[in-house]
């Protein structure tokens, strides 16, 4: 959101993660899970799994917590039996909105979606309403670190797109690279405070500051929500709006 950092890491910059770790760990390892039930369990093979285990890792997930999450998807211990769904809508200035949700009840599920968007200002839309204007890539993110040298190490492991902001540089990757550049950032020394598969916005829409505090307020509501495991949006979010939130 001018880029996708401001709203991305909004909440790591504010130290929320760790207030809300159990959180974060319970919705990596949906990820997992369904990641390896569905593609398998060997993350040299399955992209979105190799994802979601770096995803774990970034946020400082225990090892023995990944573990048991790829063997539940693989079958090889029981655990909860999760579907997976998006939903689709708009929010303030009639930004798009992309929901992923997983989860053990789609009842409760979307209900609880459902009032999050009316609660908040947005609009549900049909499927297929908004996810055209998404391209699906990997995306790491880095801070703290030497930002021309990890540039010219992101172009040459082939990295689609970089993008620097206030110290935050975005990388991103065309899906089928996402595990080889990845790699080659960290050989050259590189780890990425996030790193994942994730929708990003082919265009953005620039919202004032009002605007931008009523998305912020949608955004992280359902981020709250336990079956919701990912938000994808161009929203161009207003830089105060950021810093005051």
């Amino acid at each position: 959101m001018s880029g996708h950092s401001k709203w991305a890491n909004i909440k790591h910059r504010k130290g929320a993660q760790d207030a809300k770790r159990g959180n974060i760990f319970s919705k990596i390892a949906k990820d997992i899970i369904v990641a390896a039930r569905d593609g398998g369990g060997d993350p040299s093979t399955n992209i979105r799994l190799r994802a979601s285990i770096d995803k774990g890792r970034a946020a400082n997930m225990p090892k023995d917590n990944i573990e048991r999450a790829i063997k539940r998807g693989t079958g090889e211990l029981e655990g909860v039996t999760y579907i997976t769904f998006t939903y689709e809508g708009y929010g303030p200035s009639g930004v798009a909105i992309i929901v992923d949700v997983t989860t053990d009840n789609k009842t409760r599920a979307s209900a609880d979606v459902r009032k999050i968007f009316s609660k908040f200002g947005g609009n549900l839309g049909e499927a297929g309403c908004v996810s055209w204007m998404f391209d699906t890539k990997g995306y790491l993110v880095f801070e703290n670190v030497d930002v021309a040298k990890l540039m010219d190490a992101a172009m040459e492991a082939g990295a689609d797109d970089i993008n620097e902001e206030d110290g935050v540089v975005e990388v991103f990757t065309v899906f089928e690279d996402y595990a080889a550049v990845s790699d080659a950032l960290k050989v050259a020394g590189f780890e990425p405070t996030n790193s994942e598969i994730t929708k990003i916005p082919q265009n953005k829409i620039e919202l004032d500051f009002q605007k931008s505090t009523s998305f912020l307020k949608l955004a992280d509501a359902l981020e709250d929500c336990d079956d919701v495991t990912g938000i994808a949006s161009n929203a161009d979010l207003d830089e105060e709006a950021v810093n005051d939130y």
